[in-house]
C-alpha cells in the first residue's frame, strides 16, 4: 500500500488512461521481485503528450513510472490540488492535530472483528490513493523495524466497471517476533470504488487463516467549519466552500475493519490471545507512522514553498 514516491510530483501526476493488464511477469533478471508488479491498469497524466506516455512506457520498474491506480474521471483533479495547497500554506498558520485514533477488538463466534477509527490532515482522495497503490509501503519505519516488511508480489486487474475496480494481489509478510522470522503469503481479492473511495477485501488463499477480510472508507471532515463557518451542523462540500470563502480545509475521517479467524490448530488459548495482540499492536504502530509520515511530507512541502 509510497503515496508521494516523490512528493513534488505525486499531485500533478493526474491519471486518466489505463494501460493493459498483463498476467506475464517480467523475464529480466536485472528486475527484482518487488518490481515485478507491473499489471495494470495504471493511468497516465493526462496532460501527457503521446512521446511523454511512450516514454513512460519505456521504464521497467513501476515505482519510477508517472502513473497511479486511481481513475481521475470520478474526482476533481483540481480541487484535491488546491486541497493540497491549503494543507501546505494553512497548517503553519492553524496547525490540526488528529484526534486519538479509537482500535476496538472485539470476538464473535471466534471471529475477531478489529474496528479502527482515526483522524488524517490530508485530503480523502489522496489518502485512499495511498491505501490502494501497491508501491505505498515507505512510510512502515516502526512496523517495518519491528514486526516486519509487506512485499507486493503481483497485481492485476479482474474486472473495470465504471469507478468500481477489482484487483487480485499477492503478498508476502516478511515477520519476525520474538527471535524468529518468516515469511506468510497472503493472496486477496480487493474490490475498490474510486468514487465512494471505498474498498473490501477477501482472501484467496492466507497462509494461517481461516478467515481474513475487511474493509476501510474515506469521509470528508470539514477541519476549519467551526472556525470559518457560521453552521456547526452537517454541511455538504459545496456548502463548506461557499461559507468558508474557499479557506477550508478538507481532512479525512478514515474507518477500517479487519476481520479475520486463525486456522484450527491457532485458534485456541493461549496462541489465539497472542495473535490478536500482536494484530492490535501492528494496527497501532502503522497509524502512528502513517500520521508521522503525513507530518513529514507536511512540512516537507512547506519547506519547499518557503
Amino acid at each position: 500500500m509510497g503515496v508521494f514516491p516523490r512528493f513534488g510530483g505525486w499531485i500533478t501526476q493526474n491519471i486518466q488512461q489505463p494501460l493493459k493488464a498483463s498476467t506475464k511477469r517480467p523475464e529480466s533478471s536485472s528486475v527484482s521481485e518487488t518490481d515485478r508488479y507491473i499489471q495494470g491498469p495504471w493511468y497516465f497524466n493526462p496532460a501527457a503528450s503521446p512521446k511523454e506516455k511512450a516514454e513512460i512506457m519505456k521504464i521497467d520498474h513501476v515505482r519510477s513510472m508517472s502513473v497511479y491506480p486511481t481513475d481521475p474521471k470520478y474526482y476533481d483533479l483540481a480541487e484535491l490540488w488546491r486541497q493540497v495547497r491549503l494543507w501546505r500554506s494553512e497548517n503553519s498558520k492553524h496547525p490540526w492535530y488528529d484526534a486519538p485514533a479509537k482500535v476496538k477488538m472485539k470476538t464473535k463466534k471466534g471471529l475477531c472483528h478489529l474496528n479502527i477509527d482515526f483522524t488524517l490532515g490530508w485530503p480523502p482522495q489522496a489518502v485512499y490513493e495511498m491505501f490502494t497503490n501497491p508501491r505505498n509501503l515507505n512510510f512502515l519505519h516502526s512496523v517495518a523495524s519491528t514486526y516486519g516488511a509487506h512485499d507486493t508480489i503481483a497485481t492485476m486487474v479482474l474486472k473495470k466497471d465504471g469507478p468500481r475496480q477489482i484487483t487480485e494481489v499477492e503478498k508476502v509478510l516478511r515477520w519476525k517476533i520474538l527471535g524468529y522470522n518468516g515469511t506468510i503469503p497472503i493472496h486477496v481479492i480487493i474490490d475498490e470504488n474510486h468514487q465512494k473511495v471505498t474498498a473490501t477485501y477477501k482472501k484467496v488463499k492466507v497462509k494461517y487463516m481461516k478467515v481474513f477480510e475487511g474493509s476501510w472508507k474515506m469521509e470528508p471532515l470539514y477541519v476549519d467549519q467551526q472556525r470559518l463557518c457560521k453552521s456547526r451542523s452537517r454541511i455538504s462540500e459545496e456548502e463548506y466552500k461557499k461559507c468558508s470563502g474557499g479557506k477550508g480545509r478538507i481532512g479525512s475521517k478514515v474507518t477500517m475493519e479487519h476481520i479475520f479467524q486463525p486456522s484450527s490448530l491457532l485458534n485456541v488459548p493461549p496462541v489465539s490471545w497472542f495473535i490478536r495482540g500482536i494484530a492490535v499492536k501492528v494496527t497501532k504502530a502503522l497509524l502512528q507512522d502513517l500520521r508521522e509520515y503525513y507530518l513529514e511530507r507536511t512540512q516537507f512541502s512547506q519547506d519547499a514553498d518557503t
